[in-house]
């Protein structure tokens, strides 16, 4: 069995010990992402039955602040696949999301009291970073320092909690480790952020440009907004959160190209991507970097 099948049929353990039918058929119709935090748990751990369980809760948690975004966001799709709460409604999605926790977190306590709370902290950072990130989404954002703060709570800070707890299991550097998995976040999200303009939507499984639409001012925009006039500051900002016409949508793009926006978000990315693989650079572990370089360097 592959190393994520582990994870996976772990999960499906833990949910099955719950004793509720429609919390398995609920977690089955749940789309199955990345797993970069699985990943980066075993690569710096190995595959062992401690670092498979750790795992299993980590996407646990993932998963179930994933059904409360979407129920935020009001987002009825989940790569590519219909979402829970379009699937059924905001309540199940609410109430599954808090069983996933609840689950999770009574697994945590039969763990290493570090690691219950490397990742209990994380999660309420995570939670902090959801209501910074609706709050956000309330009027244009022009502070690269909000931003910032907010993708590293929302996103980095449960990678880096990985992380972290992964190198306490096996007893390496927690605080290198840590380090490469918060620089591994941020860089994530930016490329996330950044494949929100430069991909079609096919490809997304959303539509392009959906950031800007629903209140984001990720840092592409945050770029662009500090290079052009005040003109055409106020033009940008008369758009945001705003259905977008193909001429509006053609000029943004074009002033992100010629600002060098677009250009200078992705080197920013590969920035905080290139500091993290400097701090493992005497970890003999090609894994770790191949992951970092993989990810930042997807297509755009």
């Amino acid at each position: 069995m592959e190393e994520l099948d582990l994870v996976k049929a772990k999960i499906i353990d833990l949910v099955k010990e719950i004793g509720d039918a429609r919390s398995l058929e609920l977690l089955d119709l749940l789309a199955t992402g990345k797993m970069l935090r699985s990943k980066l748990v075993l690569k710096i751990a190995g595959t062992t039955n401690e670092s498979v369980e750790l795992c299993a809760v980590i996407e646990m948690i993932h998963a179930a602040s994933l059904l409360h975004d979407d129920v935020i966001d009001e987002s009825d799709t989940r790569r590519g696949k219909p979402s829970i709460n379009a699937l059924f409604d905001n309540k199940t999605a609410i109430m599954f999301g808090d069983i996933l926790y609840s689950k999770a977190f009574t697994q945590l306590t039969t763990m290493p009291s570090s690691i219950a709370y490397n990742i209990s902290n994380a999660v309420t950072l995570l939670s902090v970073g959801e209501m910074l990130d609706v709050d956000l989404s309330k009027e244009f954002n022009n502070s690269y320092d909000k931003y910032l703060d907010m993708i590293y709570k929302k996103t980095s800070s449960l990678i880096e909690a990985s992380a972290r707890s992964a190198a306490f299991l096996v007893s390496k550097d927690e605080e290198s480790f840590a380090l490469y998995g918060k620089n591994l976040g941020i860089a994530f999200q930016m490329i996330d952020d950044i494949l929100d303009i430069t991909q079609d939507s096919k490809t997304l499984g959303k539509p392009a440009l959906l950031d800007f639409v629903e209140g984001k001012v990720t840092i592409p925009y945050l770029l662009m907004w500090e290079r052009l006039d005040a003109k055409n500051k106020s033009k940008l900002e008369s758009m945001y959160k705003k259905p977008l016409r193909d001429e509006e949508l053609s000029w943004i793009k074009d002033n992100m190209n010629e600002t060098k926006a677009l250009q200078d978000s992705i080197l920013l990315a590969n920035k905080f991507g290139m500091e993290a693989i400097e701090v493992l650079k005497d970890e003999d572990n090609e894994d770790l970097k191949n992951i970092m370089k993989s990810m930042i360097g997807r297509s755009f």
